[in-house]
């Protein structure tokens, strides 16, 4: 039996269901990668819990971009943390900075109190912060579940020799959980280095459009754009391999 926990990352009810199939522990379930990851709509959260049994966290985040936000996007964030505790979510992801760089303790507490009994996790604004030891200290004060990572640096390789003192520091107070540029080529190497206890990975697969008709000068999105004849889903055997 394995030691650690699997945390997979993905944004549909398809790859919800490949991945309890495949082994996750949890999902975190998120509308648009391509930006991070933002909130999930409710009725993929519904049909979610509908068709597996696995434990949802249901990102809270309103927009791309940074994590200090206006009144309104906090007014939006408090009523979504309500909705998803409704719902029966496990837990709720979301995670408010100050401009300075320092966790918003005030704004993160009041989303808190509404979010329990569920639990909560502060994910990577966390690699945004001025400090990550000072930071950890303040989400422990807060009575975070588990802080998302990847050391403050672009990948969990990168931000290694961070991430293993912020699991020593950690103690049993709070769970830090690497995540980002985590796959199966390098997953053992990080986790014999880390020890962490839970492990955050988006196993992935692009399946073709089924589209026969389709129009080369018409455009979805933006400049950057992903093509729209292909569509992203969680493959069983991509959660098999962190789960052996």
């Amino acid at each position: 039996m394995r030691d650690y926990r699997i945390e997979v990352c993905l944004e549909n009810v398809e790859s919800v269901v490949n991945a309890e199939r495949g082994g996750a522990d949890r999902v975190e379930l998120c509308s648009d990668l391509f930006e991070g990851g933002l909130t999930p709509s409710l009725a993929t959260l519904r049909l979610a819990k509908r068709l597996s049994s696995v434990d949802i966290s249901a990102m809270v985040r309103p927009r791309g971009g940074d994590f200090c936000y206006s009144a309104t996007e906090f007014e939006v964030m408090k009523e979504e943390v309500r909705i998803f505790r409704e719902e029966g979510a496990f837990s709720v992801v979301f995670g408010i900075l100050r401009p300075d760089g320092t966790v918003d303790e005030e704004r993160n507490a009041e989303l808190l109190e509404i979010a329990r009994p569920m639990k909560a996790t502060f994910h990577r604004a966390f690699d945004m912060t001025r400090n990550a030891f000072e930071s950890l200290e303040a989400l422990i004060r807060l009575g975070f579940d588990r802080v998302l990572t990847s050391g403050l640096e672009p990948s969990v390789l990168e931000g290694m020799f961070t991430l293993k003192k912020l699991v020593e520091q950690a103690g049993d107070r709070i769970i830090v959980m690497p995540g980002c540029g985590i796959n199966h080529r390098n997953f053992g190497y990080i986790r014999s280095n880390i020890g962490a206890k839970e492990y955050h990975v988006h196993p992935s697969a692009t399946i073709a459009s089924r589209m026969e008709y389709r129009p080369g000068h018409i455009y979805m999105g933006g400049l950057l754009r992903q093509s729209e004849y292909g569509n992203v889903v969680t493959p069983v055997d991509g959660v098999e391999e962190y789960c052996k």
